[in-house]
């Protein structure tokens, strides 16, 4: 009886062991893909970590954006702070002066090097069908 104990307490021990390393390797993994969000006021606070990858919310400033080829350039604000934002690639079609954005990219030198851009639109969007169908009424 006692063998069959053991066993028993070796094989739990082996699941409890690959169990621990398989959660380890799935908290490593998913905080190696975590890109932080910040506002402008935040960022110019001087508290983040210039090498790491982050997100920048808030809102494009009105008259900011300027468009060079594929090269766009422009500042987030949160009504507090502004950011210079720089941005290689086409923009999204929601992208505009006074509309919401969150842009991943890096922070270096007081300049925001955006990699991609968030276009965030309001949260009473109507569908075009039903705006045309409700102005007939």
């Amino acid at each position: 009886m006692l063998e069959v104990r053991r066993k028993r307490l070796g094989k739990l021990l082996v699941i409890l062991f690959i169990s621990a390393v398989g959660i380890s390797l799935i908290l490593f993994s998913l905080n190696s893909k975590l890109d932080l969000f910040y506002t402008p006021s935040e960022i110019l606070s001087g508290k983040i970590n210039s090498s790491s990858r982050i997100k920048l919310g808030g809102m494009v400033k009105a008259n900011s954006i300027k468009r060079l080829g594929t090269s766009t350039s422009f500042l987030v604000t949160d009504f507090q702070a502004e950011v210079f934002v720089k941005f290689e690639g086409v923009t999204p079609d929601l992208f505009k002066e006074g509309s919401g954005v969150v842009v991943l990219g890096y922070f270096k030198d007081q300049k925001f090097s955006a990699e991609e851009i968030f276009a965030k639109h309001d949260e009473n969007y109507m569908p075009p069908e039903l705006e045309i169908g409700s102005q007939s009424e």
